[in-house]
């Protein structure tokens, strides 16, 4: 027996429902409203995690309850990759000493604009880190 042809609306991937608890079924429901600006934010982070808006929310929820995610604003987000960016730099800066302190401690030399060049860029880094912190900072203490 062949099955009716699927409408357009059945073909899209299947979301997830969040997991099932061993504390039994979930009975206690809680009215969530959102303006259509709002409802939009919420509903495409839903489906970039592939599940349904009402247990991506709950499940976000949770976890932010238990402290296993903490929100972060979106331009916070901006910061915590220039940092991280800030981090990298810093590293390779790092090595980079580390490789002239090699050559220094066998009796080496280094040539000065080799020196300058390392030297610069950890300033650099250091400065692109501290500005980073510092407004990472700032947007911690207008929240708290």
């Amino acid at each position: 027996m062949a099955e009716p042809p699927a409408d357009e609306t059945r073909q899209r991937p299947a979301t997830r429902r969040r997991e099932r608890e061993a504390g039994g079924a979930r009975e206690t429901r809680i009215k969530v409203s959102y303006n259509d600006d709002e409802h939009e934010l919420v509903k495409a982070a839903a489906e970039r995690d592939r599940q349904a808006t009402a247990s991506w929310i709950g499940r976000v929820a949770l976890d932010v309850a238990e402290e296993m995610l903490v929100p972060t604003p979106v331009n916070a987000k901006a910061v915590v990759g220039e940092l991280i960016e800030a981090r990298k730099q810093l590293k390779r800066v790092g090595t980079n000493y580390n490789q002239i302190a090699k050559v220094m401690n066998s009796d080496g030399e280094v040539p000065d604009a080799q020196m300058a060049a390392v030297h610069r860029a950890l300033v650099t880094a250091i400065q692109r880190l501290d500005v980073a912190t510092l407004q990472l900072m700032r947007e911690r203490k207008e929240r708290g």
